[in-house]
């Protein structure tokens, strides 16, 4: 009997990894099909609604809830580690002050994290322990907080997770140094309009095009699903307060009616609920 148990939970533990493998490698078969009916969920700065932002417990979270895609931001310490981070300084969402970037990693990792304004013991995570969580569970958008893209690059490959990230940026010349550096690197440009679109997929001919609602219509998302990309479009701020009031529905449809299919969220439970529900999600 013991040793049947025992058994059991071998086996459950060498699958796991195997079942999350499965899982990352079906998200990023739908990340590349542009054509797919199903509509992506990108979590804004992980799942923060507890955890702390750009923490390690909020990638976990994201993982936990099935969603397809984490989004995080990341800056370069002074003397050359990758840190998760969005803000010109960190002084709202930790107990230091300053550009993480004229900081040496050693004091940064002195500090600790908030969470909805209160501190944890969280502390600023590396961009190499954010990969590693992610590994093989879930896509990572990196959105690109810095130009040292040398040490960022670096870690991607030292964690060998070239095949979850794809890089956002609206500086196309740091878009061309990661093209350069591998043209297997996944990306995503950002437009702020539809000739600017146009240019990004012919020079990037990106997965993914990141859009705003502001020119969001039918020839912009012709175009971009004609050149084979996905559409990344936010429900960030009165959208996702849309959301939380219970109008989810009317959110994915505002946002969707021009084939937009990846959509990021603050809410992202909320929104892979109300896909599922209708079908829209794989």
């Amino acid at each position: 009997m013991f040793k049947s148990i025992l058994l059991s939970l071998s086996l459950g533990l060498y699958f796991l990894p195997v079942q999350a493998q499965n899982n990352v490698d079906k998200i990023r078969e739908e990340f590349l099909n542009a054509n797919s009916s199903s509509i992506l969920v990108a979590s804004h700065r992980a799942v923060h609604h507890e955890a702390p932002e750009n923490s390690i417990p909020a990638i976990l979270e994201g993982i936990r809830l099935g969603i397809d895609i984490l989004e995080i931001d990341v800056k370069v310490s002074k003397d050359g580690v990758p840190m998760l981070m969005h803000d010109g300084t960190i002084d709202r969402t930790t107990n230091g002050t300053g550009d993480l970037e004229e900081q040496n990693f050693e004091d940064l990792r002195k500090l600790r994290l908030k969470a909805q304004d209160k501190l944890t013991n969280e502390k600023i995570p590396t961009l190499e322990e954010a990969l590693l969580a992610a590994k093989g569970n879930i896509l990572v958008d990196l959105d690109l907080k810095t130009d040292r893209m040398e040490e960022v690059i670096a870690v991607i490959r030292k964690t060998g997770t070239r095949d979850i990230v794809f890089f956002f940026d609206s500086d196309y010349e740091v878009l061309q140094m990661i093209d350069e550096a591998d043209e297997q690197f996944m990306i995503m440009p950002r437009a702020y309009n539809e000739a600017m679109a146009d240019s990004a997929i012919q020079l990037f001919s990106p997965e993914v095009v990141h859009i705003d609602s502001k020119f969001d219509s039918p020839q912009v998302g012709q175009l971009i699903k004609g050149n084979h990309a996905r559409i990344w479009i936010n429900a960030l701020g009165k959208l996702d307060e849309e959301i939380r009031k219970g109008d989810v529905n009317k959110v994915i449809d505002t946002l969707t009616e021009n084939g937009a299919n990846i959509i990021q969220t603050d809410e992202p439970e909320k929104l892979m609920k109300a896909l599922k529900a209708r079908q829209l999600h794989w």
